[in-house]
């Protein structure tokens, strides 16, 4: 019994120590076999994690490929504030979450990339989830971004290729860099990528992926800092007790110490003091978590840069600059590139194993941002939005086309020197150069640009006609001019007549061997008087109705003689004087045209005419007195066929070069006929089909002596060429000497607007209409030949910027033909019909006797004719 007993107690006290051992045995078993065996740990592991990271890779793949792309492009005057860039980047964080619930976390990312290749300096796209494009569409900049669409970009493969990283360094509850927004913050980038060159292949481009921060790798990270700084507070207080030890220690045994002992009697042991360690301060979580202490507008950011070219060297230089485009941003923290160096040689993104791993972020646009690179938005500030007007943006070959000679759809501008140095001659498109106004003082080169631009446009086969009160840029632009496929279509209409045997030309403005209308004719007469002598309804009515009648009547035996066959028999302007003084001559032509002339014109020269007195007909008759007393003026005026026709000039493409004799009041109205000729002959082309008018380009020099002759005429065409394929470049040393019609159609209509220097008040109109950027100061202080302008580039103005201009002797040096410039003039008088002066003198004081015998033929006739049609009319 006893026995049995004990049996019984020994197993029940053995049974749970046995239920104890057995798990435990079985771990340790368990460890035995795996520490034998760990290759299949190892090997399930490493299964286990390639599966893993398959399925998330592929999962990631499918959500990157429904990603889309918006292209940002600022208006000019674009200048967001801080609340709105602020707005930008919340709204960037929280597009990064729009993606299904599937979608693994480095597919959430929205990305932004700053792209430059040549097609603009900095194009600015958003690339994130599709189901964020809606919130991504609309953005807090409002009417001054233009939100796009963009497709995919396909690059063509380079020869050489750069890859890299950045991570922030420094201290990583550290913020970046405050950057203020003016200058821009993208200014460095854009500096960085200003010398790119896309015929070498050159492409830059920056990608800052944002992703919305974990919680729970957030709150990881709070843990470690923490941490960390708890154990250096620890460090430091154990630090400064032994500091504190060492320096009681040092105390006591001093000898300063003994001797106080020794004097006060005390002991040395007794006289030791207590040391009381420091005790570790409490760590403050703001100070230690930094920039990590709030949840709010803290994101984590993964940024790549890809530098690529056909030429070996240009992407490690461009990622050199990019770098330190970068190093704006830093302070306490900075941007630094991924990897380590050995020597001469640099391992990151480019090398093995980080490579692939970077060309599939890349190619997918997944972020995988490294663990320091946590940043507030604000520290994006400068990111997170495109180009403001604050950035100075570099003029690259596809803003500014590059001039060639013979081209006629390029006009020539001037030479621009690009950041990298390099000059190259830059035009505007032709066909969108409308109007162009050149301001600046005397001798800064005004002219010159404008001839320049001249002789190219001839070269390139186009007309023109250049007119200049001073003659001085026909001899000037003569020597570029001067070859055979020019010389038969050059034309000189030289008023001042210089030497022993001056050769002039001969216009008649009421003539009508041009197929000219009779009342247009008569229109543009009457009003370049108007113009220059101030006439209107109200201030001189009787002085109108009578030039009007008097030219109708001339217009009429102009037509009558041009249909006979005797164009030598057409009146010109020195007839009105007779027409109007002479009874026996009016009577005469009125007669020889009355079948030409309407019953209310008749009536009119028959009752309401003999009714003015004398002394009415003195404000008419003066002008063409004074016209009539230059022999110059009397010999031009005074041929009934004279050569000078400004249609067809325009319709055949000459170069007609046109030089006004000076500045007085004879020159002036001399001026205002040809002005208004002009624009008579430029109105009657809506004859001719659109696609038909031959394009034509008028050169003013000296707007002021010009508009002084005839303001509304000049303003006209600043306001109707542009319909009919005609354009105007004018120059001038003072917009504000230009008459208000005309300096308000100038600057509204100007497709291209230039300064060079003068005085910052003659200036000031200019920088006006370009904001003051730049401003008077900037623009007063330039050099000869430089102008800042700004340009009509594809519908949308480029600059102001500093154009150097075009010389001459240097840009035309291989078109100079100094040899030939004798016969060039030779060949443009005799387009012009030039004649020497007396003999045209003599012919028009001989014409008289010619009309009066047309007159005397003609009468009879048309006195038949009239009586003819008035025995029908009874008849009927």
């Amino acid at each position: 019994m006893d026995s049995t007993a004990s049996y019984l107690t020994d197993q029940a006290h053995e049974e749970p120590s046995g239920q104890v051992l057995g798990p435990v045995t079985w771990l340790v078993d368990t460890a035995d076999w795996l520490y034998g065996h760990w290759y299949l740990l190892a090997l399930a592991i490493a299964v286990a994690w390639i599966v893993g990271e398959s399925v998330v890779r592929r999962l990631a793949e499918r959500a990157c490929a429904e990603r889309m792309a918006l292209e940002l492009t600022p208006a000019r005057h674009f200048n967001p504030g801080l609340e709105e860039i602020l707005r930008r980047g919340v709204q960037l964080s929280r597009a990064s979450t729009s993606m299904p619930w599937w979608a693994p976390r480095r597919s959430k990312t929205v990305q932004i990339r700053l792209r430059a290749d040549g097609s603009s300096p900095l194009r600015y796209r958003i690339e994130g989830p599709a189901g964020g494009e809606r919130l991504l569409s609309i953005t807090p900049f409002g009417p001054n971004v233009t939100v796009d669409r963009a497709r995919p970009i396909a690059d063509k493969p380079r020869d050489h290729v750069v890859r890299a990283e950045f991570i922030l360094r420094g201290k990583v509850t550290s913020p970046l860099r405050e950057v203020p927004l003016e200058p821009d913050p993208l200014q460095p980038l854009v500096d960085a990528v200003s010398d790119l060159r896309a015929e070498l292949g050159d492409l830059a481009e920056v990608r800052l992926d944002i992703q919305r921060a974990p919680k729970w790798t957030l709150r990881a990270r709070r843990l470690q800092l923490m941490s960390a700084a708890r154990r250096q507070e620890r460090r430091e207080t154990q630090r400064t007790a032994r500091w504190v030890r060492q320096d009681a220690t040092g105390m006591e045994d001093s000898l300063a110490w003994n001797l106080q002992a020794l004097l006060t009697g005390k002991g040395g042991s007794a006289g030791r003091r207590l040391v009381m360690p420091p005790v570790p301060r409490r760590v403050d979580p703001a100070e230690a978590l930094g920039k990590l202490a709030q949840d709010d507008h803290l994101v984590r950011v993964q940024l790549l840069v890809m530098c690529a070219s056909n030429v070996e060297g240009r992407p490690q230089a461009r990622l050199a600059q990019l770098q330190a485009a970068f190093d704006v941003f830093g302070g306490r923290s900075r941007w630094a590139m991924r990897g380590w160096r050995l020597g001469p040689w640099r391992f990151g993104a480019d090398h093995w194993p980080t490579r692939r791993g970077f060309e599939r972020r890349w190619e997918w646009g997944q972020c995988r941002p490294p663990r320091v690179n946590w940043v507030r938005l604000e520290e994006l500030t400068g990111l997170l939005k495109p180009a403001t007007v604050h950035c100075r943006l570099p003029l690259l070959a596809g803003d500014l086309p590059t001039f060639e000679f013979a081209n006629p759809e390029l006009l020539l501008q001037g030479i621009y020197r690009g950041p990298d140095g390099r000059r190259r001659l830059v035009a505007t498109h032709t066909a969108e150069t409308l109007f162009e106004c050149a301001v600046g003082k005397a001798g800064g080169g005004k002219t010159e640009r404008a001839l320049a631009q001249a002789i190219g446009w001839a070269h390139a086969g186009g007309g023109l006609m250049f007119v200049d009160p001073h003659r001085d840029s026909w001899p000037r632009a003569a020597t570029f001019l001067a070859h055979d496929h020019l010389m038969q279509k050059t034309a000189l209409i030289d008023l001042n007549t210089a030497g022993h045997s001056p050769m002039l030309s001969s216009w008649n403005p009421i003539a009508m061997h041009h197929g000219q209308a009779p009342h247009d004719v008569v229109e543009a007469v009457t009003d370049a008087f108007a113009s220059i002598l101030g006439w209107d309804d109200d201030a001189a009515p009787r002085a109108l109705t009578i030039l009007t009648s008097a030219l109708t009547v001339l217009a009429a035996i102009n037509q009558a003689a041009c249909q006979a066959g005797q164009r030598e028999d057409q009146t010109t302007l020195f007839h009105v004087r007779s027409l109007l003084t002479n009874p026996g001559f009016r009577a005469a032509a009125l007669a020889a045209v009355a079948d030409r002339l309407d019953e209310e014109t008749q009536a009119w020269w028959r009752t309401v005419f003999p009714t003015f007195p004398p002394d009415a007909f003195g404000v008419v008759l003066n002008p063409l007195a004074r016209l009539a007393a230059n022999p110059v003026t009397r010999a031009f005026l005074g041929q009934p066929a004279g050569v000078y026709n400004s249609r067809a000039a325009m319709d055949n493409g000459l170069i007609v070069w046109v030089c006004p004799a000076g500045n007085g009041p004879t020159d002036r109205l001399l001026t205002a006929l040809i002005a208004r000729d002009l624009l008579r002959a430029v109105r009657s082309r809506r004859d001719t089909p659109e696609e038909q008018r031959r394009p034509f380009r008028l050169y003013f020099d000296e707007l002021i002596t010009l508009t002084g002759a005839a303001p509304e005429t000049i303003a006209s065409m600043f306001e109707d060429f542009r319909k009919f394929r005609v354009t105007v470049h004018g120059m001038t040393q003072l917009l504000g000497r230009l008459p208000a019609p005309v300096r308000m159609s100038l600057t509204q209509n100007a497709s291209t607007l230039a300064s060079t220097a003068g005085s910052k008040t003659a200036i000031a109109p200019i920088t006006a209409e370009w904001g003051d950027k730049p401003s008077a100061d900037e623009v007063a202080a330039l050099d000869r030949f430089e102008h800042y302008m700004s340009l009509t580039i594809d519908g949308r103005r480029i600059g102001p910027v500093q154009i150097t201009g075009p010389h001459l002797d240097k840009v035309f040096a291989d078109y100079a033909r100094p040899g030939s410039v004798a016969a060039l003039e030779r060949a443009a008088r005799t387009t012009a019909g030039a004649l020497p002066l007396n003999e045209l003198t003599a012919a028009a004081a001989d014409h008289q006797a010619r009309i009066n015998a047309f007159l005397t033929q003609r009468a009879p006739a048309a006195t038949a004719d009239t009586r003819l049609n008035q025995h029908t009319n009874t008849y009927q």
